[in-house]
């Protein structure tokens, strides 16, 4: 019995250890089979990652090209593009305008008929120039050698009424005449004054010396003469023609005043005021540039558009300005200190301003200048400058572009497309 339970004993020591043996080889095998799978997957990962921040790195060169030029010395010399810090420059603030040459009323006249009367001769033609008192034209009617008949009558019984009236008031004085007498005497006297009084006022509106009347000298062509100097505008009668009384005759124009008739609208009334410049162009004389100075702004809005007549006078008035002519240009507001450069230095791409930094490296001997845009706000321009005005601030010190920002901004893009294919 004791030797079955010794040989039993031994037989289950015996599977046991040969029940090890056999486990631990295929635990191995796992064992290692896990690891190169580990193995693998850290080295995938790591060529991923390597592979993307290659990636990361060719797309970072990619944007950084896209958004720069890189240009040579002798291409920036050829090019004549200037290089330099941005500068500060007085520069005055303008108002962009426009309107017409206007004359003021009294500036202007309308000669008509006094009474009615046929044109006997025209002595000017339009676009001529008249001098004040010149005739005009020739008027005769009966009407017109009645009038002056009738003036005759009355003055010389003007001149019978007053030593009528002088006896009556010395017979009055010396106690030997009526009161009643006399008192009729001066009645008659100043009664007939009036009357010769209200003759001589239309002879002198129908430019008829009422002195030579009185002599017997009666006109049968009255004359028609300019109430101003300036230019015939319009002729409106003809030779014979019968004109009625308050009928147009002549209309007259004198260009010695005319001026600039400006339209400021709601928004910038409050920059306007008297003693301003004011610089505009007219149509009729190209690419002459006229100057003007305020001397008198409206103080009533027009309804469409909404907007204030400002007037200024004219310095150097050329012969050819004509009243209704449309004329554009900028009053001047005032000069202020800003930052600014030359319009070829700024480029308007997708609704926004921008200029270009510069700056140069040194490569294997070599100058290369790096040019890169700059988004700015720009503001009042005057002569060619503009205010220029950077979103992100930078020093003083750095260099911009003075030109050619247009040709810049080309060379840009196509880095993009390049870079795109």
């Amino acid at each position: 019995m004791d030797k079955y339970n010794l040989y039993l004993s031994v037989l289950i020591l015996i599977m046991f250890f040969l029940s090890g043996c056999d486990s631990k080889p295929a635990d191995n095998s796992a064992l290692n089979e896990d690891r190169n799978q580990v193995s693998r997957k850290d080295s995938a990962r790591e060529k991923h990652d390597e592979h993307d921040h290659g990636e990361e790195k060719h797309n970072g060169h990619d944007h950084e090209e896209a958004n720069e030029v890189h240009l040579s010395a002798s291409r920036l010399a050829s090019l004549g593009i200037k290089v330099n810090t941005l500068p500060e420059r007085s520069i005055s603030g303008n108002i962009k305008v426009n309107g017409r040459l206007a004359l003021f009323p009294q500036h202007r006249a309308t000669v008509t008929a006094i009474l009615g009367a046929n044109v006997m001769a025209i002595n000017v033609i339009e676009s001529e120039r008249v001098q004040k008192g010149q005739v005009l034209a020739y008027l005769s009617h009966p009407n017109l050698t009645n009038l002056q008949a009738a003036y005759i009558r009355a003055y010389n019984q003007m001149q019978f009424l007053k030593n009528e009236y002088q006896r009556e008031e010395h017979l009055y004085e010396a106690g030997v005449g009526s009161g009643k007498a006399y008192q009729q005497a001066q009645a008659n006297f100043l009664a007939m004054k009036g009357e010769v009084a209200g003759f001589e006022a239309q002879l002198i509106q129908l430019n008829i010396n009422a002195i030579k009347t009185r002599t017997g000298e009666i006109l049968q062509n009255v004359p028609v003469v300019s109430p101003i100097d300036g230019y015939i505008e319009k002729v409106l009668i003809q030779t014979g023609q019968f004109v009625d009384p308050n009928a147009t005759l002549f209309m007259i124009m004198n260009l010695d005043h005319i001026h600039a008739d400006l339209m400021v609208f709601e928004k910038n009334v409050s920059e306007v005021k008297e003693g301003q410049r004011v610089t505009f162009r007219v149509e009729s004389i190209p690419g002459k540039t006229l100057s003007a100075q305020i001397f008198a702004v409206g103080k009533n809005f027009e309804q469409t558009p909404r907007a204030v007549h400002v007037h200024a006078r004219i310095e150097q008035k050329e012969n050819l300005l004509i009243p209704g002519m449309y004329i554009y240009g900028e009053i001047q507001t005032g000069s202020s200190l800003v930052s600014a450069l030359p319009e070829d230095a700024i480029v308007l791409e997708e609704g926004k301003s921008f200029i270009f930094t510069a700056e140069a490296h040194q490569e294997d001997g070599k100058t290369e200048w790096v040019f890169k845009p700059v988004e700015v706000i720009t503001g009042i321009s005057d002569d060619g400058w503009v205010e220029v005005n950077p979103i992100e601030p930078f020093p003083k010190d750095v260099n911009v572009a003075w030109n050619n920002a247009y040709y810049l901004i080309a060379e840009m893009k196509k880095g993009e497309t390049s870079h795109e294919h």
